[in-house]
């Protein structure tokens, strides 16, 4: 029987964190470390069989050990965020035909998100956690000009993002073999010339970067309990 993986990444530097938090993965939030929100999504969700968690080293691995589902496999990151994949990828059992990939300084994941993307990559093999950009985009060539985008067909992208086990391996080693460099795994698929589906976020979903999101998502988090 053909299983889902969750690989959670752990391993980011926090350099904009500017000194505020030693690990922003394990700073405190709401009673509980940034990565454990994540985890607690997942493990309610029952989406994932199995577990690879990237950490940045070993002591990392050992403070966030405490919190982390089982059955789980820590590796050590790479130098860029998809070296890490390529590394969680690398260590999958022989039977996991789908995986989520999910960035856990993004720690307000919802488990209804997570069991919809589940159920859509067994249809379409890739979908990706979005919202709509409300803002008018401009691109700004090197001549000076401007060029509006069509706001209606921009979308930002988050995680969880997922895939068939298969087509996401692939898109890594094309990555590799072309010595490419991606900021999110959708990218990777993209040279693949597959599809990818979107799968609306209508709920805040920030990633945390700087001190201020700290201080932003506890709000939203307080904002969720019932009075």
């Amino acid at each position: 029987m053909s299983r889902t993986a969750a690989i959670l990444l752990a391993a980011g530097s926090g350099r904009r964190m500017q000194g505020a938090v030693a690990d922003k993965i394990l700073a405190p939030l709401a009673g509980r470390p940034v990565f454990a929100h994540s985890v607690a999504a997942f493990l309610e969700s029952n989406v994932a069989d199995y577990y690879v968690i990237v950490v940045r080293d070993q002591a990392q691995s050992i403070a966030l050990s405490a919190y982390a589902p089982t059955p789980a496999q820590f590796v050590i990151g790479g130098k860029e965020r998809q070296d890490s994949v390529q590394n969680a990828l690398a260590v999958l059992p022989a039977d996991i035909a789908y995986v989520f990939i999910h960035d856990c300084a993004r720690p307000l994941v919802r488990v209804d998100q997570l069991v919809g993307l589940h159920k859509v990559v067994r249809k379409e093999n890739a979908v990706v956690l979005a919202h709509r950009v409300t803002d008018t985009i401009k691109k700004h060539s090197d001549s000076g000009h401007l060029k509006t985008l069509e706001r209606d067909r921009l979308w930002a992208m988050e995680t969880p993002q997922v895939f068939a086990r298969e087509l996401v391996a692939e898109a890594y080693a094309k990555l590799a073999k072309k010595k490419l460099r991606v900021t999110d795994d959708a990218a990777a698929v993209e040279l693949l010339k597959h599809p990818v589906a979107l799968l609306e976020n209508s709920h805040p979903n920030p990633k945390i970067t700087t001190p201020a999101d700290l201080a932003y998502v506890e709000y939203l988090l307080a904002k969720q309990q019932p009075e």
